[in-house]
């Protein structure tokens, strides 16, 4: 997450750091996923949290995934990893209305965020997280700009939307909140934070967002791709490019690599997170 300046922390009282990669499937091994996270260049510990897992619930087949983007410090993206999930599963509305449970967990888990922040600090996250359901039904939300992406016949599809300062100048001024470009040369919130919307940042947090956009779409068969990253990678990859790479590899965790490399190679300067969801064998 691009701060305007970064202050190292001591390593999360919330969960261990989320890097390397890995792998893993579903119950019948058609869902295949793979992740690769790589610390970026700045002068801070690694601040990319991720979740990728299957779970089984009342019967149903959920395959639950992540990235959270930290700034100023990793506590906040780990409590996001440790909490995000379970907080909206436990919303009793969620096997009727899940978009609705999936909105007040992001709000009330914010809400948790800022009243804890005597210990987790002034930091804060980007999140995109995607619940998929019996691998048929695919929930997409996020706050910030770390993004997913599925891929439909082979056409990229972007399923969350970037909130950039710009983009929200409206909302952010309404809230007695200013977008500049001074310092250097990306729109921030009142000089700072170059996301519009996150979990966290209590000093911000009157000028910010912290509720998601959600997207709600069908799994068919044209459907064989799914690519959650942060913006460590779409900084310097094309939504189309990061689907073409993905799709030429059918092991998820070398596709996830070669994702992360070749952000690297480009000179991504960020830490550079991502999860490969391959939905079709």
């Amino acid at each position: 997450m691009d701060w305007l300046c970064c202050f190292s922390s001591s390593h999360s009282q919330y969960g261990g750091h989320s890097s390397g990669s890995g792998k893993g499937r579903n119950n019948d091994g058609i869902i295949k996923y793979g992740f690769s996270l790589v610390k970026g260049k700045a002068n801070h510990p690694m601040e990319d949290y991720h979740v990728a897992k299957f779970v089984q619930i009342q019967g149903h087949e959920l395959g639950l995934f992540a990235i959270y983007d930290g700034h100023l410090g990793d506590n906040v993206p780990a409590y996001l990893q440790k909490h995000l999930f379970s907080n909206i599963l436990k919303e009793e509305e969620f096997w009727v209305d899940p978009n609705r449970s999936i909105s007040k967990a992001y709000e009330r888990t914010d809400q948790a965020i800022l009243s804890h922040s005597s210990d987790l600090g002034r930091g804060g996250s980007t999140a995109v997280t995607a619940i998929l359901l019996n691998g048929r039904r695919l929930l997409v939300a996020n706050v910030g700009d770390s993004r997913a992406v599925l891929s439909r016949a082979g056409l990229a599809v972007q399923m969350s939307i970037d909130h950039e300062p710009n983009n929200e100048r409206g909302s952010i001024e309404n809230k007695g909140g200013f977008v500049s470009n001074m310092p250097g040369d990306v729109p921030r919130v009142n000089g700072q934070l170059a996301v519009s919307r996150a979990f966290g940042d209590k000093s911000l947090k009157s000028h910010l967002r912290s509720d998601p956009d959600i997207q709600d779409v069908y799994v068919d068969n044209s459907t064989d791709v799914l690519i959650l990253a942060s913006d460590g990678l779409w900084k310097v990859m094309e939504n189309q490019e990061v689907v073409n790479m993905a799709r030429r590899t059918k092991d998820p965790l070398k596709a996830a690599k070669q994702l992360t490399a070749e952000a690297l190679k480009r000179d991504s300067k960020d830490d550079i997170s991502c999860v490969v969801v391959r939905l079709r064998g």
